[in-house]
């Protein structure tokens, strides 16, 4: 199959055709195991038809990135953050022609082409949808190293990574601190528990099916030095994904009649500290 992938980031980052004279016709990723090189041809549109088109921009970068697709793939995968973006892809493509996705995974891109994977592992899920297209590349990616899964249910695959990206990137972001200084104090570690909380309830109102204590244990057992995103972004001053990430939560408390209170704290400390 022909594969194609829109935005070229440590996950999402849109290439915009003022990168292209400059970018590496090979790529390298750093790993915990080694590097790998692989070669890619970077375009500024997609003209050609393609098999699977993986989506992989940020959140708010979407609606522009899909102007760069002139020719329709076949299926299309999305990477990205939250869960609202799924029925915008399938209102442009079709229901039938996205299979949803997340990737869960600390990585960053220092130089174009270049990328480094910082956690240990990568955790890819997919809608059970999509195995008969997609087993064997997702049995190659198993090969690598990534913990792999089929999901029946796409609410539960969408908010089980939000029930903890929400929380994780909230609580880094609004701290300042990384996942091990968060749990060793208990003002935040509560913060954190009502966090997941909050966001399990909401996502299990929408028709998932998510078990906070086992969110919350998952923070237990993560490298203690992990940091989110958002709060690379916040230091640096970058475009934030609170919408994606946080919106839906707070979107999805005041359908349900769910008090998110924690959650809409959080998010105001973050929106203070972006605007200084």
């Amino acid at each position: 199959m022909k594969h194609a992938i829109l935005g070229a980031g440590s996950i999402g980052g849109l290439i915009g055709p003022e990168t292209l004279p400059n970018y590496p016709a090979d790529l390298s990723l750093e790993r915990p195991s080694g590097t790998l090189t692989a070669r890619a041809k970077a375009v500024a549109a997609l003209t050609e038809p393609s098999d699977v088109l993986w989506i992989a921009t940020k959140t708010y970068q979407l609606e522009n990135a899909l102007e760069a697709i002139k020719t329709p793939p076949a299926h299309v995968v999305p990477l990205l953050n939250g869960v609202d973006h799924v029925a915008v892809l399938r209102a442009r493509f079709g229901k039938e022609h996205v299979i949803p996705a997340t990737i869960a995974v600390e990585a960053e891109k220092p130089a174009a082409g270049h990328f480094i994977q910082r956690s240990p592992v990568v955790r890819l899920n997919v809608a059970a949808s999509g195995e008969p297209l997609l087993g064997a590349i997702i049995g190659k990616l198993g090969d690598l190293g990534f913990k792999c899964q089929f999901i029946a249910n796409e609410q539960t695959l969408l908010w089980g990574k939000l029930c903890f990206l929400g929380p994780f990137a909230l609580a880094t972001s609004a701290s300042g601190w990384n996942v091990g200084e968060i749990l060793t104090n208990a003002e935040w570690k509560q913060k954190l528990s009502s966090l997941v909380a909050e966001a399990s309830a909401v996502a299990n109102a929408s028709g998932a099916e998510i078990d906070a204590a086992q969110i919350l244990s998952v923070f237990e057992s993560s490298p203690p030095a992990m940091r989110s995103s958002m709060q690379k972004d916040l230091a640096a001053g970058r475009k934030l994904e609170i919408d994606a990430i946080g919106g839906p939560i707070v979107r999805g408390g005041k359908h349900f009649g769910i008090d998110v209170s924690t959650t809409e704290e959080v998010i105001a400390t973050i929106r203070a500290k972006a605007a200084v």
